[in-house]
């Protein structure tokens, strides 16, 4: 858990700047299909710099933002400063601070991945109130593309644990965190567009990536000015996404008594 908690801490501020948003389509579906309204409480899990919780905050959401690590907790706080309705926590997945029965939604994007999810979703269950809803959300990079093929093999060539940390590894972890219940997932269209400066820093805002000091680090940026002068059309190439939302009622309720 320690890892997972520090590998972000020297990325933060690229994470920040270069790491996609989230649709705003994501309120209506929640909106449509869950219940959220303005007055729902939000517990954004493992919120980093705040990309979702800045969504449920446009909504009018009290969002709080659970995050362990404090480089990023920090940010999230200088970026979102100007909305009141957002409380930032020290806290994990498996251990939130949150009082019982006091949220309506629980949510994690770009997260759950890093959780234990036998723990993280007994405290997800101890905090919902009982008609709540978890929320996992990733935006995974597509490779339908000519230069995304060329950038996922680089990735793969210089990666540290690429391989290992892939969220798309958690679908069996997914399923279970929402059993017995059956939960549903939708899809949504994203992208960003880059320039040279900032294809670099998303590459350097992931985790899986070398740092400077590691051998393999200009190599990669040399690999990665090939594919820019490679595949960018007016100085720019374009990153696509689907944003993926697994969204269920979890099972396994504590009994009412024990809320309170």
């Amino acid at each position: 858990m320690a890892q997972s908690v520090e590998r972000f801490s020297s990325r933060v501020k690229d994470y920040a700047k270069y790491r996609p948003g989230y649709p705003a389509a994501i309120i209506d579906l929640l909106t449509s299909e869950c219940g959220l309204s303005s007055n729902s409480v939000v517990a954004d899990i493992g919120s980093g710099t705040g990309k979702l919780s800045e969504i449920f905050l446009k909504n009018g959401n009290v969002v709080f933002g659970i995050e362990p690590n404090a480089e990023m907790r920090a940010a999230a706080e200088q970026i979102l400063h100007g909305y009141s309705t957002f409380l930032s926590i020290e806290g994990t997945a498996e251990s939130t601070t949150m009082a019982p029965a006091s949220i309506d939604f629980a949510t994690a994007g770009q997260a759950f991945h890093w959780f234990e999810p036998n723990k993280a979703k007994a405290e997800s269950t101890r905090i919902l109130k009982p008609e709540g809803w978890a929320v996992l959300i990733w935006n995974e990079r597509l490779i339908d593309t000519a230069f995304l093929r060329d950038y996922e093999r680089l990735l793969l060539d210089y990666g540290t644990d690429y391989q290992e940390v892939r969220h798309e590894n958690a679908s069996e972890a997914i399923a279970k965190f929402f059993a017995p219940v059956v939960h549903e997932l939708k899809t949504f269209p994203n992208s960003q567009e880059f320039d040279y400066e900032g294809l670099e820093g998303r590459v350097r805002s992931s985790s899986y990536t070398p740092e400077p000091q590691d051998s393999r680090f200009e190599p990669m940026l040399q690999g990665l000015q090939e594919i820019f002068a490679k595949h960018e059309r007016l100085g720019r190439v374009s990153f696509d996404y689907v944003t993926k939302l697994y969204y269920g009622q979890l099972g396994n309720h504590p009994d009412p008594d024990q809320r309170r």
